[in-house]
């Protein structure tokens, strides 16, 4: 039998699937500690994760029979992914599942800060009427959006801000030709251009602190800044000191250095609209995210 560990939780309708497939002995055990998945891990061939789970060398070294890690999801920066390769250990993750649901959700944030929506529900919900309070919205119509990334999510960003009329830019480390009506330009030009400005990066070496003092200096001041990425690509410092000195206009942050954060004062701030790492979490994104995991483990050992 091949031995599955479900280190996080996954999609029930994956999880059925998962455990009729005869090869498979699935186990579902969320939530461990390290010290105890370090003593667990070297039981199994596979361990499938999503973003609670940190697979650190020290964890993996104790992977004994290990022959894949699955992330339900995108971002592999809680996985020593070169460690785990000089182990034999082959790392997949489930590129395609979210790219809608994350790119659907950047607008969603966009937008509800133009229209002051969660702070006019939150008010109206207190009993109290501040419609001239929240006047002062804004459209997107016409302002320019810069995406910060240009993979799979930025594209999907890319083709609904067209769809409502913004011009787009964008930014990537790799040269991009695409058939869709964005220019690729330098990060230093998209931030001078751009009334609105989202992040669709990984954490690595090169991403860590990319936006900081000088690239908050470049921002026009009335700019909206988005990060759905990952906490560590914005300088929370730095941003805290932007916001003190009215760099921006608003700042949606759904990922944080630290998660949970145990700090709070750049949550609290009234410019910062925060959300917990809601990104890839909707019911259709996380089914996909299963059943694509669920392909690759078939794939994989070849059953």
């Amino acid at each position: 039998m091949i031995k599955i560990l479900l280190a996080d939780k996954l999609n029930p309708k994956a999880i059925e699937q998962l455990k009729e497939i005869p090869e498979f002995e699935v186990i579902e055990n969320t939530g461990l500690e390290p010290d105890v998945l370090k003593g667990e891990i070297g039981k199994f061939d596979a361990v499938v994760i999503r973003s609670a789970t940190k697979l650190r060398k020290e964890i993996l070294a104790h992977g004994s029979n290990l022959k894949v890690v699955v992330r339900a999801g995108i971002g592999l920066d809680n996985v020593d992914v070169e460690y785990a390769k000089s182990k034999g250990i082959e790392v997949r993750n489930t590129p395609f599942a979210t790219s809608i649901t994350v790119s659907e959700y950047t607008l969603a944030l966009m937008l509800g800060i133009c229209r002051f929506i969660g702070p006019a529900y939150k008010s109206m919900k207190e009993h109290k009427w501040e419609k001239k309070f929240f006047s002062k919205g804004m459209e997107v119509y016409g302002k320019t959006a810069g995406i910060i990334g240009f993979g799979r999510i930025g594209k999907e960003i890319a083709k609904r801000e067209l769809a409502m009329g913004m011009n787009v830019v964008f930014c990537d480390m790799l040269e991009i030709q695409t058939d869709i009506n964005a220019k690729q330009v330098s990060l230093e030009e998209l931030l001078m251009k751009s009334d609105f400005i989202s992040i669709h990066l990984p954490l690595n070496e090169s991403t860590k602190n990319l936006i900081s003092t000088k690239e908050f200096d470049l921002m026009k001041q009335n700019a909206v800044l988005i990060n759905v990425a990952r906490g560590g690509v914005v300088d929370e410092k730095a941003l805290l000191v932007a916001l003190k000195e009215n760099k921006l206009k608003a700042v949606a942050l759904d990922v944080y250095e630290k998660e949970p954060p145990d700090q709070f004062e750049l949550i609290d701030h009234e410019k910062v609209f925060p959300a917990p790492h809601l990104g890839a979490s909707t019911v259709e994104g996380q089914e996909r995210a299963g059943l694509d995991v669920i392909t690759i483990l078939k794939e994989f050992f070849n059953v």
